[in-house]
């Protein structure tokens, strides 16, 4: 299943400062954990990833460090600010209202939740 990509986009702050909520990170390992967290569903690029970071530490959302990994190679980490996490806190609430919506509509269309999705897409019971 390819994802839109204005839906990946839309998806991408919120999806990278919880990455960096859970520890400091470089690119590449946080293009493997975007890969990992889909199950392989969202394929990010470079091109797509770094303007998203350096978007975030313009914003004062993240902070850059450079470091030398055990191979003597110099890597460029992030790590999520408070501010950071205020942010992350927020993008949270309104995705989760965008959810509700989604699956409230569902459920009050009766649409079925294709075969290929996973149980956990299918719509909640009213009030759950």
């Amino acid at each position: 299943m390819e994802i839109n990509k204005d839906l990946i986009a839309a998806s991408s702050t919120p999806i990278v400062l919880a990455i960096l909520a859970e520890e400091d990170s470089y690119g590449y390992a946080i293009l493997q954990r975007v890969r990992e967290l889909s199950g392989g569903r969202m394929e990010w690029t470079d091109g797509m990833l770094y303007p998203v970071l350096h978007r975030l530490e313009r914003l004062g959302h993240v902070e850059a460090r450079w470091e030398v990994a055990e191979t003597g190679r110099r890597r460029k980490y992030y790590g999520i600010t408070s501010q950071g996490r205020a942010q992350l806190a927020e993008e949270r609430r309104q995705w989760q209202a965008v959810d509700a919506t989604l699956r409230g509509i569902w459920q009050t269309l009766s649409l079925p939740v294709p075969a290929s999705l996973p149980a956990s897409a299918a719509p909640l019971p009213e009030g759950a």
